[in-house]
């Protein structure tokens, strides 16, 4: 049986929190200012103060929420021990779990499948009658193979090299010119602090388009990325289906070469039904799907 009450989902990450509400006929949507991740120290109080903050602005009460938050699947106990929070706080169920959960139920409407995430960061996250899968997400010092970040990065060690010979020359040298300054400034402007994925993934856009201009070095950077992408959501489940997520998805020339490499592994490329509030609102409504032993229950 499907509840009367008001649902509210939420999309936590570490820069936003958005909050739709749906009641009877009614969608109310309020945004925020996001939290470091439930893995980061004190990851739970941070959370509950972000979503409490625009809780405050509509009538939370009674109303079930459910949660897809930054640094859930890496840190279970403070999903559970913001989910108990929100419970206490609200006084109606609430269930919180990863937002790349929430985003893979979005974006298959619960079933089956892999969801590859390529934008400022990277990941895929498969689920079949194996279980739920993580490949990457593993932020840009470690991961994030193929993301915006990613090609960023590979665009300034490009600029680098051909700067001192180590490299062929290539049009990402006045791209990088034009947006970061010299070789010689890319160090310092690495250093700044300020957020480094979305400054690099920024940068991103300036790959794809010298690659789709036939730029040999930014090709050779751009296949690299599809391939590595690709690898991810092979290796994330065994399902054919893979919908496609992310700012890099709407560069249309890349997603025909990522599709492209996706059909070479066996694999049917979609684009995501939904988002991540979607999700949240599916999981919030069903406790039946695949994605329940992924998440956090309170009452």
């Amino acid at each position: 049986m499907i509840s009367t009450a008001p649902f509210l989902a939420v999309d936590l990450g570490k820069t936003s929190c958005r909050v739709l509400m749906i009641d009877r006929d009614e969608r109310i949507r309020i945004d925020g200012a996001g939290a470091p991740g439930l893995a980061s120290s004190n990851g739970a109080a941070a959370a509950f103060h972000a979503i409490d903050s625009l809780l405050a602005r509509v009538d939370a009460a009674g109303a079930h929420l459910a949660v897809g938050a930054a640094g859930a699947w890496a840190a279970p106990e403070q999903a559970a021990a913001l989910a108990h929070r929100l419970a206490e706080r609200t006084g109606a169920p609430v269930v919180v779990a990863s937002d790349v959960v929430t985003a893979h139920l979005g974006a298959l409407g619960g079933a089956h499948g892999t969801l590859l995430i390529a934008g400022t960061g990277a990941a895929a996250m498969g689920v079949d009658a194996e279980g739920a899968r993580l490949v990457d997400g593993w932020g840009p010092d470690l991961g994030d193979f193929g993301s915006g970040s990613w090609l960023g990065r590979e665009m300034l060690r490009a600029a680098l090299r051909a700067d001192v010979g180590l490299g062929p020359r290539t049009a990402l040298t006045r791209a990088v010119a034009e947006r970061v300054g010299p070789a010689s400034a890319i160090p310092s402007w690495l250093a700044r602090d300020e957020a480094l994925g979305r400054r690099l993934a920024a940068l991103a856009p300036a790959v794809l388009d010298a690659a789709e201009d036939g730029d040999a070095v930014a090709l050779g950077i751009v296949d690299d990325a599809v391939q590595l992408l690709t690898a991810s959501a092979v290796a994330a489940s065994s399902s054919v289906v893979v919908a496609l997520h992310g700012g890099l998805t709407g560069h249309a020339w890349f997603v025909a070469k990522l599709v492209g490499s996706l059909e070479t592994a066996g694999r049917t490329a979609m684009p995501a039904a939904g988002d991540a509030l979607d999700g949240a609102l599916l999981l919030a409504r069903r406790t039946d799907l695949p994605h329940e032993r992924l998440a956090h229950r309170a009452e």
